[in-house]
C-alpha cells in the first residue's frame, strides 16, 4: 500500500508585517554539457551556495496528556488495541522532530514546510557548518500549501537565489539538499521527473515538481536546486510502500513558495480567492455531453457566493481562467487559490455546448459562506455523506462509512475544536455514525454536554471533544 510520508511535527502569528525582497537567478538559462575529453562534469562550486543556504531545524513540542480523556478505557479503542490497554493513562511527554529550511534573506528569514514546525513550542535553527543553535520565531504558516516562514536574529547570512518555475523542464538535473534522518547536511542528485503533479493527496493546493533525487525524512523543508544552484522548489514528501525512498519525491514549486511567503511576511497568513463551487472531473461518461474534452465540471454553486453572483451554474464546464487552461478540478482549485480576494477574473466555460465568457469577482476563502442544513450539526463546518465522488475527492476508500467534513469556516467553533477538512466522523461516544442522518438523530436525542467524537484522519483514529 502506498504511503505519503510527511515529517510529523504550531501555529503562531506574530512579528510586524514585512516585505520580502528575493534574490533572483538569471532568467532563461542555457543548458550545456562538457565539450572536451579533459573536462569533467562537477557541481561542487555551485552546490556550496545551496548548502550554505540550507539550515537544520529542530523542534520541541510539549504534549500534555493529563487533561485528556483516558481513551484506552473506551470500548471503541479496545477493539483496536485489546484489553491489555485498559487502565493505562498516557503521561505528558516532549516530542522532538528534525527537518530542514532554506535561508531567503540576509537578515534571517527562512522558509520551511508547515508540517516541520506544526505544533512546535520551540523552533531551533542550526546554520550550515555551525553547531550554534538560533531560536526561531514563527512569522506565519499555511497548512494548505504546507509552507511556513520563520525568522532568526542573524545578519549577513547566505540566502538562496530564486529560480523561476517557467524555466524548469523535465529532464533537468536537480539536487535535494537537507538533513535526512538527522545525519547532517546531505546532497542527493536526480532529475525533474514530472511537472504539475496534483491529486497526490498531500496538500490542499498541489502543483508539485516530481523528482527522483532521494528525499528522506528530515529533508522536508530543504531545497531542490537546479544545476546553477538556483532554488526551484521546497522538498516536502515522498511516495513509498515501505517508508524508504523509491525515487518518487515531491517539491513545492518556487513560484508558489514566493507567493505564499510574501503574504506570510506581510500579514502572517495567506488570503486566497474563493469562487464558492463544488467541482468534479470531466469523466469518460460525461465527455459525450460536452464539445470540449478537458476542464472542470461545476456540480454545485453555493448560495451568496462569488460564483452565484457571476451567474455560474451547475453543469458548467470551466475551460479557462484568465489565460490559463483548466485540465482538472485540482488545477482549477490551485489557480483560484493563487488569486487574491476581490480580484476579478475572466472565465471561459461551456454551457449546453456553447462557449460563454464570464467576469467573476472572487470572494475571500477566509470568509466563505457555509451553506447546507448539515452545517448546524457542527458549528462552522459543512458535512457530507460519503458518496463515491466525496470519497474520491477526499481520497478515501470507496466503501468508507461516516460523515465527511468538506468545509471549515475560519476561526469557527469547529476549527477551534480541532476539526479539519477531510476528517471523517465515524463515532460519537458509543454510537457509530454512518450518515448525516445518524449524526442528526444522535445529537437530537443525546443529553447536552461534552461528547467524544472519533475521527478518521488519513487512516489515523483521532479523538476530539465537542461541547
Amino acid at each position: 500500500m502506498k504511503k505519503i510520508l510527511l515529517i510529523p511535527l504550531i501555529l503562531f502569528i506574530g512579528l510586524n508585517a514585512a516585505n520580502i525582497e528575493f534574490k533572483e537567478a538569471p532568467k532563461n538559462p542555457d543548458r550545456i554539457l562538457p565539450q572536451d575529453d579533459d573536462e569533467i562534469l562537477s557541481f561542487a562550486p555551485i552546490l556550496k551556495n545551496g548548502i550554505d543556504a540550507v539550515v537544520n531545524i529542530s523542534t520541541k513540542t510539549n504534549v500534555k496528556m493529563g487533561n485528556r480523556p483516558n481513551i484506552f478505557n473506551d470500548p471503541f479503542f479496545e477493539q483496536f488495541f485489546g484489553r491489555n490497554y485498559q487502565g493505562r493513562v498516557p503521561q505528558d511527554r516532549t516530542q522532538r522532530t528534525l527537518g530542514s529550511g532554506v535561508i531567503i534573506t540576509e537578515d534571517g528569514y527562512i522558509v520551511t514546510n508547515y508540517h516541520v514546525i506544526d505544533g512546535a513550542d520551540e523552533i531551533s535553527v542550526t546554520l550550515s557548518g555551525s553547531d550554534v543553535e538560533h531560536k526561531a520565531k514563527l512569522i506565519g504558516s499555511d497548512k494548505d500549501s504546507d509552507i511556513a516562514l520563520i525568522k532568526i536574529e542573524a545578519k549577513e547570512l547566505h540566502p538562496v537565489a530564486f529560480g523561476d518555475t517557467k524555466d524548469i523542464k523535465i529532464g533537468d538535473v536537480v539536487f535535494a539538499i537537507g538533513n535526512p534522518f538527522g545525519v547532517g547536511e546531505s546532497v542527493t542528485q536526480g532529475i525533474v521527473s514530472a511537472l504539475g503533479k496534483d491529486a497526490v493527496g498531500i496538500n490542499r493546493y498541489e502543483n508539485f515538481i516530481q523528482t527522483d533525487a532521494s528525499i528522506n525524512p528530515g529533508n522536508s523543508g530543504g531545497a531542490l536546486i537546479d544545476s546553477r544552484g538556483a532554488l526551484i522548489g521546497i522538498n516536502t514528501a515522498i511516495l513509498s510502500r515501505s517508508g524508504g525512498n523509491h525515487g518518487i519525491g515531491f517539491a513545492i514549486p518556487v513560484d508558489m513558495v514566493k507567493n505564499v511567503i510574501t503574504q506570510l511576511a506581510k500579514n502572517g497568513k495567506v488570503s486566497r480567492g474563493y469562487m464558492g463551487v463544488n467541482i468534479s472531473e470531466l469523466t469518460k461518461d460525461l465527455r459525450s455531453l460536452y464539445k470540449s474534452k478537458r476542464g472542470a465540471v461545476i456540480t454545485n454553486v453555493q448560495e451568496k457566493s462569488a460564483a452565484e453572483k457571476a451567474g455560474i451554474k451547475r453543469g458548467d464546464l470551466i475551460l479557462n481562467v484568465d489565460d490559463e487552461e483548466i485540465n482538472s478540478p485540482q488545477e482549477l482549485s490551485r489557480i483560484i487559490g493563487d488569486k487574491n480576494p476581490n480580484e476579478t477574473i475572466k472565465i471561459k466555460l461551456e454551457r449546453d455546448k456553447d462557449i460563454h465568457f464570464i467576469s467573476l469577482k472572487l470572494g475571500d476563502q477566509q470568509n466563505a459562506v457555509i451553506t447546507g442544513k448539515s452545517s448546524k450539526l457542527l458549528e462552522g463546518a459543512e458535512l457530507a455523506d460519503i458518496t463515491p465522488q466525496i470519497a474520491k475527492e477526499l481520497r478515501l476508500p470507496i466503501n468508507s462509512d461516516g460523515v465527511a467534513i468538506t468545509t471549515i469556516e475560519s476561526n469557527s467553533k469547529a476549527q477551534k475544536e480541532g476539526f479539519q477538512v477531510g476528517d471523517v466522523i465515524i463515532q460519537v461516544e458509543n454510537s457509530p455514525i454512518g450518515s448525516i442522518e445518524h449524526l442528526r438523530r444522535y445529537l437530537k436525542n443525546s443529553p447536552k454536554g461534552a461528547k467524544r467524537v472519533y475521527i478518521n484522519r488519513y487512516g489515523m483514529i483521532i479523538l476530539l471533544v465537542i461541547r
